[in-house]
């Protein structure tokens, strides 16, 4: 069952470590944008992703497992189920909202801590967790499907932004 688990969250990892090669390819394209898909560039898209990992990898890294209690949440049974997230239904919270400052050279120290942080959620405790303001509590594996498909959901918007530039 362990083993079972330990593979799951490692093909997870390689999953997310996949789509933030993604986001890192779509760097040269920062300054884009497109208001008719969405108000932010694609630079801001690529800083939210890579702030949403590193942000929840610490709140994770942080938790005490012991604490974890799981409750159902239609929210989170939706957003896992069907692997999507609509877009323009809800707004990042502040902690991970983007500050103007970001640039190539930020960006890509932030895609470098993204993969250390990966990395580090194969160490974790099945049971620690993070508090989504919406989802409520995510463990592990939750927390890594999370990510995701949230970094899915702003790569496709990235992707719309960088289609419709051409």
């Amino acid at each position: 069952m362990l083993l079972i688990l330990f593979e799951s969250i490692n093909m997870g990892t390689e999953k997310l470590t996949q789509l933030v090669f993604q986001l890192e390819n779509k760097i040269p394209y920062a300054s884009l944008s497109n208001p008719a898909i969405s108000a932010s560039t694609v630079g801001w898209q690529i800083e939210h992703s890579l702030l949403s990992v590193n942000l929840i990898t610490e709140r994770l890294k942080k938790s005490n497992p012991k604490e974890y209690v799981w409750k159902f949440n239609i929210g989170r049974y939706m957003i896992l189920t069907t692997q999507k997230i609509p877009r323009g239904r809800a707004q990042a919270p502040d902690v991970v909202q983007p500050k103007a400052d970001f640039n190539t050279d930020s960006l890509k120290a932030a895609i470098e801590r993204a993969k250390e942080s990966i990395k580090e959620l194969n160490t974790l405790d099945s049971n620690q967790y993070f508090e989504h303001p919406y989802f409520g509590k995510l463990n592990l594996k939750p927390a890594i499907q999370f990510l995701q498909i949230h970094t899915q959901h702003h790569l496709a918007i990235i992707n719309d932004i960088i289609k419709t530039s051409k």
